[in-house]
């Protein structure tokens, strides 16, 4: 498994990240401990959750109960030091999290103190910011995103506040790494231009969507990765199984599944969806390859690729997702990827 740095850091995490947010609900906790097993038997150190989590369904019965599974993973294995754990603070709206309260000071001593008791850890590896206050284009709200109404002058004060605040938790050993999620470069080059002028922590990497299907990252949010050392940690990198090959325009979800729970898979089963994933499963099949590690392979290829986080319900879907671990997409394969994204550039 190849390693690659957290930003600027001295944490080296694998190129694959065990995702959790089904622990809780579409898994159980035996589950969720298997597969931190067969991660770790594989070379993969690196673990993503965050507070809010489970999900499908979101929950308020449920919420916090996928860092609790990893806290009694913990507990029972007494490997916590071969594991960089990641978690992050809900952002504002997110109503049955402390009645959806904004990020600030409070709240992030708060989510830090109920997080580390839940994981039965002493420390996080890597703290993330879930989305900034001000809004975010992420979860299809690009197409209608008009930050217009923003202030700047809030916006930074409230930058330098929660940099101030984690800066505090980092010297009392609560945190490693702090990081970003669904942010966009403004708002990035924001945190680090704050944190460079008042010697405060600068944020390691940034958690956003990305995917054959989902490539917004692959300009501006590119150009500063290269530039600035914030690596992607990619999200939904098979659009939430839509890269998996098991849905289709007209069948049945299969029992179980994401799609059987949330329909639309958060806004991704558009008309539109339905060629692009045909065109990308005809590529594979044309190079005698398997779906799903086709799509998490050129995702670890990307050059500003960090981590690329991943989630299963079954030890059978991770180990398939595994596959990709060894697989380098060729030329002609990468050729063949660029032509069907030119052909389906924004299908959801």
């Amino acid at each position: 498994m190849r390693m690659n740095r957290l930003g600027r850091t001295d944490i080296m995490v694998s190129a694959l990240c065990l995702g959790s947010m089904t622990w809780g609900t579409q898994n159980t906790e035996a589950e969720g401990h298997a597969q931190i097993d067969r991660a770790l038997d594989h070379g993969i150190n690196f673990i993503d959750t965050a507070e809010m989590y489970p999900v499908n369904p979101l929950s308020k019965d449920t919420q916090g109960d996928t860092e609790r599974v990893i806290g009694t993973w913990v507990k029972a294995s007494s490997r916590r030091d071969e594991v960089v754990i990641a978690t992050k603070v809900s952002g504002e709206g997110l109503k049955y999290v402390r009645d959806g309260a904004p990020i600030s000071a409070a709240t992030i001593k708060a989510a830090l103190e109920n997080s580390l008791t839940s994981l039965q850890t002493d420390y996080v590896d890597l703290y993330q910011l879930h989305w900034p206050n001000r809004g975010s284009y992420m979860f299809r709200q690009n197409w209608r995103y008009d930050p217009t109404g923003q202030d700047s002058a809030e916006t930074e004060d409230h930058m330098l506040e929660v940099l101030t605040t984690l800066d505090t938790m980092i010297k009392q050993g609560k945190i490693r790494a702090i990081g970003l999620s669904n942010e966009s470069c403004w708002g990035t080059m924001r945190w680090l231009q704050l944190a460079e002028k008042h010697d405060l922590p600068r944020m390691a990497s940034i958690q956003n969507e990305y995917s054959l299907l989902c490539r917004l990252y692959d300009l501006d949010m590119a150009e500063m990765t290269h530039h600035e050392d914030v690596g992607l940690l990619s999200f939904s990198p098979l659009a939430a199984g839509l890269l998996t090959g098991k849905y289709s325009a007209s069948g049945e979800p299969p029992a179980g599944s994401r799609a059987s729970i949330v329909t639309d898979l958060g806004g991704r089963t558009t008309a539109r969806v339905w060629p692009a994933i045909n065109a990308y499963a005809e590529i594979a099949g044309r190079f005698e390859l398997d779906l799903t590690a086709m799509a998490l392979a050129w995702c670890i290829q990307r050059p500003f690729m960090t981590s690329t986080i991943f989630g299963a319900t079954s030890l059978e879907q991770m180990e398939q997702s595994l596959k990709s671990a060894d697989m380098t997409l060729d030329k002609q394969v990468l050729q063949a990827i660029d032509s069907a994204h030119k052909a389906h550039p924004m299908p959801f």
